[in-house]
This record gives structure tokens, sequence and C-alpha cells, in this order.
């Protein structure tokens, strides 16, 4: 796994030792990534991005080599959060990093952390936490209005989008299906 463009492009991402997390594939992280261009513009400049049930933080890590102003990650696993913890140390990445050990679908109030614009979503399939989680930072101030939510799941899963998103697009890369969401609304 690697970093795909940006200015980290090419540097080695550290793999999990087993199978408990599950890595988005480059070559779908590139498309995710070639959406997210056209929606936001090819530079992610002043970007807030919320990694939730991160693994690895690949998509984070993206989303700040392409200049995303922040990224918070969010991991329950030991496993996840030390991989995370040496990608920060590697990339030069801690003084526009949080790396927070709690549950995505109950995280409480942003407080100083503000809100996010954009959230990579990516949790263990088949298990409705992702859509918890969406529910839970809808209600609980986390999202900017318009919001742009990426949503992984397995495709052959039947999902139940909550109320204030709206489904911009989703797309199939083999047993994973990706879904585009726009929170609410501006003001």
């Amino acid at each position: 796994m690697r970093i795909i463009a940006g200015k980290f492009r090419g540097k080695s991402l550290i793999s999990p030792s087993d199978d408990s997390i599950r890595p988005t594939a480059d070559r779908v992280r590139e498309s995710m990534f070639n959406i997210l261009a056209s929606r936001l513009g090819p530079v992610f400049a002043d970007v807030r991005v919320l990694d939730l049930f991160a693994g690895t933080g690949a998509l984070g890590f993206e989303a700040l080599s392409r200049g995303a102003g922040h990224v918070t990650f969010v991991d329950m696993g030991a496993e996840a959060r030390g991989i995370i913890r040496d990608h920060i140390e590697a990339f030069g990445a801690g003084g526009v990093t949080k790396l927070l050990r709690r549950d995505a679908t109950d995280l409480g109030t942003p407080g100083t952390f503000g809100q996010f614009n954009l959230v990579f979503l990516d949790p263990p399939y088949g298990q409705g936490l992702g859509e918890r989680a969406l529910t839970h930072i809808a209600a609980n101030g986390w999202l900017a209005p318009e919001a742009t939510i990426v949503f992984e799941e397995s495709a052959d899963a039947e999902i139940t989008i909550p109320d204030g998103y709206t489904l911009d697009d989703r797309r199939i890369y083999g047993s994973a299906a990706v879904h585009f969401l726009t929170f609410g609304t501006a003001d």
C-alpha cells in the first residue's frame, strides 16, 4: 500500500498483521479520490477530515497528502492506533493530525475539535456500525453543512441512509460498495 498522489506520493503505508483491519485497496482509494477531486477540487486546501474506523489511516493520509488542513483519526483497535501513530511520525504530520481512541458510534460532542467537512467511514462490514456512526455524528454537531461523507460497506449489505443525508453516488468495487453522501445544506 502506498500514498497515491500529493506531497506524500509513493510513501509506503504499513500493512496490518492480520485480516482484522481491512485497508481500502490502492485502486479503490484512487477511484474514490478522483470522485472527491471532482466534488472538492484537486487540492483539498482547508478541508477538515474525520476518518472513522480509521484502520491504517490510509484514507486520511491520502487526504492530507492532497492538501487537507487537518485529519482526526478515530479507531478503538490497539494495532490500528499503533500503525496510525507510526504514519503520523513517518510523515511528520503531528501538527495537523489527532488520533482518538473512541467508539465511532458514540463520540460524544466535538467540543474544541470543531466541525468536519469530509468524513471517511469504513466500518467492519455488515454490522450496521456505519449507519449508527452517521446518525451519531449528525446529531452531535461533528459535521459542517454540506459535508461530504464517503461510506464504504459490503456490496451485498443493505444500508439505510439516516435522515439529514443525501446519497449522491454509489460505486461497486469488487466486494465493496462506496457511497458518497452529502450532509444537510448550507444556511
